[in-house]
């Protein structure tokens, strides 16, 4: 056993933990407004006439509103100039109205029995739309209805805008999401020292939750706890698992910071590893380093899981999605949401911008067995690439 692995348990963990001190501030109106015109300016290029955004993540982005997507339709309708329309139930209005970080502007509402697709249609003739963009995340059935209340509209996906807008973060979304993935990387070096010889998977899920409400998160916002041979299935298998001397241990998990997501992972032996262990965990380290060191912007984002998988093939690994060897993307962006465009996998021709966020996670699976995954993340800088959280030093020491 290690210093950085087991020795202590749960009630002492815990106790050394306090509300995080060095917070980040929220986003700013200024900011707020820079993103509407940053989107206005997409919209042209890409000769939209409005753009319709749905409840969730982008309305987040572009209003500060955090509800998710429901039955009701709730929406901004952005129009290349004018104020923008929000479009909500009536009897939410004054939950809408403090939730927003924008002037309010025109707001159409709509009772229980009334349809919002026809208030949108009436929108969209009375600014004389005729092409709307679309936020790829709404519900088909929101689309198809506003599609029939308005004819004469042609109706495209906003991609374009969307993840044009939201893919390259601003000085203050980094500064969030260092911040959620800091005090993530505490409550792994924590939960790792809580470890023993028959443990379960939700004692450690359980005192991950309490480990970042204790840091001042909401609690978890995922968690995957795997030993042994579970740790071979990216995420898990059902039941219960049960810590043993020998196993392979992954944990998996994150939180929210102002809505900005953390994601880390840490592969390593409870006990001493054998020699697989530490060949496959060798490998997945140069594998995540490669990535890594093939960032530049410019650079396709396929370009980087190449070099992930460049490493594991002349290692014999592989080819593609063979296993044993990594049977999913590199990695992905990160955000509003966990997983967001655009992403680091074979395909994806986008070129990499200061600014974009990456998982880098390229996963080694030997069926059966065991897995290794070592996730942090980067950004995107003028030259390169910066990590947000310093990656494993070793199998047997998984924090720096």
């Amino acid at each position: 056993m290690t210093q950085q692995i087991g020795g202590s348990d749960a009630a002492t963990e815990l106790a050394g933990l306090a509300p995080w001190s060095d917070r980040a501030p929220a986003i700013t109106a200024s900011e707020y407004q820079a993103r509407i015109t940053k989107a206005r300016t997409l919209m042209a290029q890409e000769g939209l006439d409005a753009l319709l955004i749905d409840a969730g993540t982008s309305l987040a982005y572009f209003a500060g509103v955090p509800w998710g997507a429901s039955e009701r339709l709730v929406a901004m309708l952005l129009p290349l100039t004018g104020e923008p329309i929000l479009i909500c139930p009536r009897f939410e209005r004054g939950s809408l109205e403090a939730d927003l970080k924008i002037d309010a502007g025109d707001l159409r509402l709509w009772e229980e029995d009334e349809s919002p697709s026809a208030l949108v249609a009436d929108a969209l003739r009375t600014l004389g739309v005729a092409r709307l963009g679309i936020d790829p995340a709404m519900a088909f059935l929101f689309v198809e209805r506003i599609r029939a209340a308005a004819p004469g509209v042609t109706l495209v996906a906003a991609s374009a805008v969307i993840d044009g807008c939201r893919s390259r973060k601003s000085a203050a979304e980094l500064a969030l999401m260092q911040q959620a993935k800091s005090m993530t990387l505490e409550v792994h070096r924590r939960a790792a020292r809580i470890l023993r010889p028959g443990i379960t998977a939700t004692e450690v899920r359980r005192f991950i939750e309490a480990a970042h409400r204790a840091l001042g998160a909401s609690g978890s916002s995922f968690c995957i706890v795997q030993f042994g041979r579970s740790t071979a299935y990216p995420h898990g298998l059902p039941g219960e698992s049960v810590l043993a001397e020998g196993d392979m241990v992954l944990i998996d998990t994150g939180c929210t910071i102002g809505g900005y997501h953390s994601d880390i992972t840490r592969s390593y032996v409870y006990g001493e590893a054998d020699a697989e262990q530490r060949r496959i965990w060798a490998l997945e380290k140069e594998a995540q380093q490669a990535a890594f060191d093939a960032v530049k912007p410019g650079v396709p984002c396929g370009a980087i899981d190449a070099a992930a998988r460049r490493v594991l093939e002349a290692a014999g690994l592989g080819p593609d999605y063979s296993l044993p060897g990594l049977p999913h993307r590199t990695g992905h962006g990160i955000g509003l949401s966990i997983h967001e465009a655009p992403y680091l996998v074979r395909g994806d021709m986008t070129p990499l911008q200061p600014g974009m966020c990456f998982s880098n996670e390229p996963m080694i699976v030997v069926p059966d067995r065991f897995g290794v995954r070592l996730e942090d993340h980067f950004y995107v800088t003028e030259t390169g690439a910066a990590w947000f959280t310093p990656p494993s030093v070793a199998i047997d020491q998984p924090f720096a």
